[in-house]
């Protein structure tokens, strides 16, 4: 492994631990984009999938804040939490609890706006993500870090991967 690598790799494994331990409040939730009732408010399928999707790429720079759930700072399921939320779907605060909603999908069926699931810092489900596709997802990572985009296929989130749930 290149040091600059390994140096990630160590950096993640340090830093991801503050998703999973949180144990904040959460703030209030967003209301969905569209009035309650219309016939946009919580559409289903892929279409859904994809405004998930979006709206978690419109948080991308934002910072990690342990148990931070508004645009001012999140964490890894406070992120998810807020943008299931923008599109009337209500999933609960903790990532344990999170990775008991919606449906479970195989690695291989995942689409856009699955929730994506790891087991970085304790056995269980750790970290959730969002996914944008079959192989690349947004997170809020760790706390020294930034809501990104990465590949489920490098090394270390292939070897943490853990399931994948489908809330809408």
């Amino acid at each position: 492994m290149q040091p600059r690598a390994l140096l990630v790799v160590l950096g993640l494994t340090a830093t991801t631990a503050a998703c999973a331990s949180s144990g904040a409040t959460p703030g209030p939730l967003p209301s969905p984009s569209t009035p309650p009732g219309t016939t946009a408010s919580r559409p289903r399928g892929e279409a859904l999938g994809h405004r998930l999707a979006a709206t978690a790429l419109e948080f991308r720079g934002v910072p990690y804040r342990n148990g931070g759930a508004s645009p001012a700072g999140f964490d890894c399921s406070g992120l998810v939490r807020y943008v299931l939320a923008r599109h009337g779907l209500d999933v609960p605060r903790q990532t344990r609890e999170q990775y008991g909603a919606g449906r479970r999908i195989g690695r291989n069926d995942l689409q856009a706006g699955d929730l994506v699931f790891f087991s970085t810092v304790a056995p269980g489900a750790s970290h959730v993500g969002i996914a944008l596709d079959d192989d690349e997802f947004v997170h809020a990572p760790s706390s020294r870090g930034v809501v990104r985009v990465e590949r489920l296929t490098t090394d270390y989130w292939r070897s943490r991967f853990i399931g994948a749930r489908r809330v809408s």
